[in-house]
This record gives C-alpha cells, sequence and structure tokens, in this order.
C-alpha cells in the first residue's frame, strides 16, 4: 500500500475511536504530526492504534508508565498535549 493510502487510513483510525476525548487526543495528534514521519513511525503508530484508548491515554497524560515499545519520539510527542484544541 502506497504511503499516501496509508496515512489516509491511520487518520480514519485515529479520529474514529468510539470516545470523543480519544478522538481529539490521538486524532488530533496525528493531523499534528503525522507529516513528518518516517516509514518506521508510521509502522509504530499503527501498532499503537491496536492497543486501547484508555491505555494509550494513559501514557500519554503520564497516568501510567509507557511499555518500552512505545518508548521513542512518537511517544515523546503524544505526552506533549499541546495538539488538543480546547474550545472556550
Amino acid at each position: 500500500m502506497d504511503r499516501k493510502t496509508r496515512l489516509k487510513r491511520l487518520r480514519f483510525r485515529a479520529w474514529h475511536r468510539g470516545v470523543k476525548e480519544a478522538d481529539l487526543m490521538i486524532g488530533g495528534f496525528f493531523d499534528a504530526h503525522h507529516s513528518g514521519w518516517s516509514e518506521d513511525e508510521i509502522a509504530l503508530f499503527e501498532t499503537l492504534l491496536e492497543e486501547q484508548d484508555v491505555d494509550i491515554m494513559a501514557w500519554a497524560m503520564g497516568a501510567q508508565p509507557v511499555p518500552p515499545e512505545y518508548q521513542g519520539t512518537i511517544m515523546k510527542a503524544l505526552k506533549t498535549l499541546n495538539y488538543v484544541p480546547i474550545a472556550e
């Protein structure tokens, strides 16, 4: 599958998690960061999306330790939480 199609599918999966908070966090993260990802980072994000939303959110917020397989640039960026739009 080509990169464009792969990213399109990932964007859909990132924005359709089933819980609005997860959609905003994971989808917003994808939108903010995917354009600069390497093939390895895309593969890691694909694997990350197989995890439960509550786990991903807990890792991003520092409520639970990040498993070794997800430690790295993507999780570091996910933990910044500066990509989640907050309505005033």
